[in-house]
């Protein structure tokens, strides 16, 4: 069992996977094993109201948005040599929000090579292979601003521990060097063909954690890089924007796969009466205007 996990987590997780450096195929039996994932909490975890609690006035005394534990040790991997595990794992409904939202991370997770894949249920397979429902153009702002940070630690950020050798030798952090041309290579790839293979560009990203580029030609690479983007973003055929619809449905869809039928905790509005409020918003923004 996982250290400070409640206890429901370990039978309630649907999709389990590795991701950082393993996942992007530059890993060595020194790198650190990241895993991600999301998972279906309690039913009144979901929908408090079942416990008679009300949103925005009550709190919840169940809730459950993620775990995360970071340097879990197992000292028998790797033929005795250890290995550390970082585990983030989301509720669903946290894990759908950031996977709207185009978070890299998130987004990354569930492009993934198969071989990366832990575990998937029925209900993690639902989700990835639909991952691209949740594709749109705000991935380009979300991506970039990732990467952004990346150069602002490598300007700022004082190393530490076993990468601090390495800024001594190069000059700069080679990881985050290296996660600034990962980021921009991913977006360019779902913007142009809405997929995305996180290891296309291994041998580029190897050859930045060598040391093989330097900081000017990062920076340069950089900003020639965000030029193009920019452009490929205009030509983009992604959505301008998240299909809340289509995601809260596929939501509700993996919900009800797990738990049953929702009708008494979940409302569905047909065209009609979604139409009509629609009007009716317009309607009162326009009395107050008067």
């Amino acid at each position: 069992m996982l250290p400070g996990a409640p206890k429901f987590l370990k039978s309630a997780i649907q999709y389990e996977v590795i991701m950082g450096s393993m996942a992007y195929g530059v890993s060595n039996d020194s790198s650190d094993m990241d895993v991600y994932g999301f998972a279906i909490p309690p039913k009144d975890y979901v929908f408090p109201q079942l416990r008679g609690e009300i949103p925005g006035f009550d709190s919840f005394s169940l809730k459950f948005e993620q775990y995360q534990q970071h340097h879990i040790v197992d000292p028998d991997a790797l033929g005795g040599k250890g290995r550390e595990y970082d585990f983030t794992i989301y509720s669903i409904v946290k894990y759908f929000r950031l996977l709207a939202d185009n978070n890299p991370n998130i987004i990354d997770s569930l492009f993934v090579p198969d071989n990366c894949v832990l575990h998937s249920s029925d209900i993690g397979d639902m989700v990835r292979d639909n991952r691209r429902l949740f594709l749109h153009k705000g991935c380009w702002a979300k991506f970039k601003g990732y990467a952004y940070g990346q150069m602002h630690k490598i300007r700022t950020k004082k190393p530490k521990g076993k990468r601090k050798a390495g800024v001594e030798e190069f000059g700069y952090d080679l990881k985050f060097a290296y996660h600034v041309v990962r980021l921009l290579d991913e977006v360019e790839q779902l913007l142009v063909s809405h997929d995305m293979d996180l290891r296309r560009n291994a041998a580029q990203l190897k050859s930045i954690r060598r040391g093989e580029w330097s900081l000017l030609q990062l920076e340069d690479y950089f900003k020639q890089k965000e030029a193009d983007l920019e452009k490929v973003y205009l030509a983009s055929t992604l959505p301008d924007h998240a299909d809340t619809d289509a995601i809260r449905q596929l939501l509700i869809d993996c919900l009800e796969q797990h738990f049953g039928s929702l009708g008494t905790v979940v409302t569905q509005s047909n065209a009609a009466e979604l139409a009509m409020r629609d009007i009716q918003a317009i309607l009162t923004r326009y009395q107050e205007k008067r």
